[in-house]
């Protein structure tokens, strides 16, 4: 089954998106200063910023941001940081169209986004966006799917109701993919622990993050919301349940 325009397909799910997908662990930020050299100066663009999500750690630290989001609602979501974080910059592009300068950043990141792009085009863009020196980090949060029953039937509603789950589950990168994307450069990895403890509604909102979920109104939404139901209720512990994540990245040079 074709994938769906990739810049559209979270259109109508930016607060769930917002609200409840995780987070990114803030020792990312430690270890890309550490290991890419990064200053007070160095300027960082988070391409497919969707909310900004990873955006917001790096401002947290004093960054520069540009944060690069194809889809208008998505951007105007992370457009509200301003407010809080003024070194946000937050402009219209695609990864294979960044509308960045010409080696003008330090670093270039992607959170969750790496398998909707075009990766030769991407690959060439980075390049030209980067200063010389410069490092890219592609970030995911990789879902735990197994091991337990909550992992588990969280899983298999996916497969149930997902309209094209399988399609976007098989789009995922391996390493082997990503590292050919630095090629020939080095490409490194490091893993930290995430996780997300959630309430009914935040379970709800969990699924309804994802762009192959059917919506209120939708077929099939009644009863994959009674199933979520009924997970949350024979997995609960104090009123919530924990999702569990390997927050990956991978990072390296692009010349």
């Amino acid at each position: 089954m074709p994938i769906a325009d990739p810049t559209q397909r979270f259109s109508n799910r930016v607060e769930s998106y917002r609200l409840h997908r995780p987070a990114y662990p803030s020792a990312i930020v430690d270890l890309l200063a550490r290991e890419c050299g990064l200053t007070g100066t160095s300027l960082i663009a988070d391409v497919a910023a969707g909310t900004g999500l990873l955006t917001e750690i790096f401002l947290a630290r004093g960054y520069r941001v540009i944060a690069v989001e194809p889809n208008r609602p998505m951007r105007e979501a992370c457009a509200t940081l301003n407010s809080q974080y003024p070194h946000l910059k937050c402009i219209e592009g695609t990864a294979e169209s960044t509308g960045l300068h010409s080696h003008s950043v330090d670093l270039v990141t992607v959170g969750q986004a790496m398998h909707w792009f075009d990766l030769k085009r991407t690959r060439t863009e980075f390049a030209r966006a980067l200063r010389p020196g410069g490092w890219c980090a592609v970030i995911y949060n990789h879902r735990r799917l197994s091991g337990d029953p909550f992992h588990e039937g969280y899983e298999q509603i996916l497969v149930d109701f997902g309209h094209d789950y399988h399609a976007v589950k098989h789009s995922h990168l391996t390493e082997d993919r990503l590292a050919a994307f630095f090629a020939p450069s080095q490409m490194r990895i490091a893993l930290f622990e995430n996780s997300q403890q959630l309430s009914l509604d935040g379970l709800m909102g969990r699924i309804l993050s994802s762009s192959y979920m059917p919506h209120p109104g939708q077929p099939h939404y009644e009863e994959m919301s009674r199933a979520v139901t009924d997970l949350f209720i024979q997995n609960e512990s104090n009123g919530g349940v924990r999702m569990e994540y390997d927050c990956q990245i991978c990072f390296g040079q692009l010349s």
